[in-house]
């Protein structure tokens, strides 16, 4: 099961490190952003899109990768109008957790058989315990938000050389496997309950905001012209 667990990993030392990295060449700057600390918190700088510019372009940057992935995927969800720490938190953690070990394609993390498809992962719901159907409905939003949100050009070059299912069918699929998920016993005693419901709710402007940030920072300059200016359109248009 995926936790969002990477904001209370931050430290104090992680704090100080963005401090400076956004006052690296003005002095006025870090004093500022020293006081924004002490005054705001970290989530004033957390939500600086200057510190997220450091972060990818600071030669001698020391923060840990989950910072530097809750930091872009909480500042792409802000711009998609998304404003929930929680949200964030949870997103980024199952980004981390997706990419490492064939992750993406297990239900948990003691499972060693994997599915491909949200079709055999419906499947499982119909012999399975409220245990197994949290975690099956549960990974049905987490692999839905994966493949559309961060691989959409290669789930357009399926459709239009296999027919398969474009992004509504995956933004239908996981909302529908998170809100479910939210509403068990489980979810309630892991304390997820309303970030899975948050999901599942705001889940087609949550994939979008993971295709913007697949195509400026993960594999900029790919996939197919056509698809991300017809991507662009419909988001324009939502």
């Amino acid at each position: 099961m995926i936790l969002p667990h990477i904001r209370a990993s931050f430290t104090r030392a992680d704090a100080l490190h963005l401090v400076a990295l956004l006052g690296r060449s003005d002095r006025e700057l870090r004093r500022a952003a020293r006081e924004r600390l002490e005054t705001e918190g970290l989530d004033a700088l957390l939500d600086d899109p200057r510190v997220r510019n450091a972060l990818l372009t600071e030669a001698d940057v020391e923060a840990p990768p989950g910072l530097v992935f809750y930091v872009l995927v909480r500042q792409a969800l802000l711009e998609g109008g998304v404003d929930d720490p929680s949200s964030a938190d949870f997103v980024a953690s199952l980004v981390m957790a997706f990419g490492t070990a064939r992750r993406a394609w297990r239900v948990s993390e003691a499972e060693e058989e994997e599915y491909g498809y949200l079709t055999d992962l419906v499947a499982q719901l119909r012999e399975a315990d409220s245990q197994r159907a949290f975690l099956v409905r549960s990974h049905l939003g987490n692999y839905s938000l994966w493949l559309a949100g961060l691989f959409p050009d290669w789930l357009a070059r399926r459709r239009r050389l296999k027919g398969a299912p474009g992004l509504d069918y995956y933004d239908q699929m996981g909302a529908g496997g998170y809100r479910a998920a939210a509403r068990s016993e489980q979810a309630r005693t892991l304390q997820v309950d309303s970030v899975l419901e948050g999901l599942g709710r705001s889940f087609p402007r949550v994939r979008v905001a993971l295709n913007r940030l697949a195509e400026r920072h993960l594999w900029p300059g790919t996939g197919d012209p056509v698809e991300r200016m017809l991507r662009d359109v419909q988001r324009e248009a939502n």
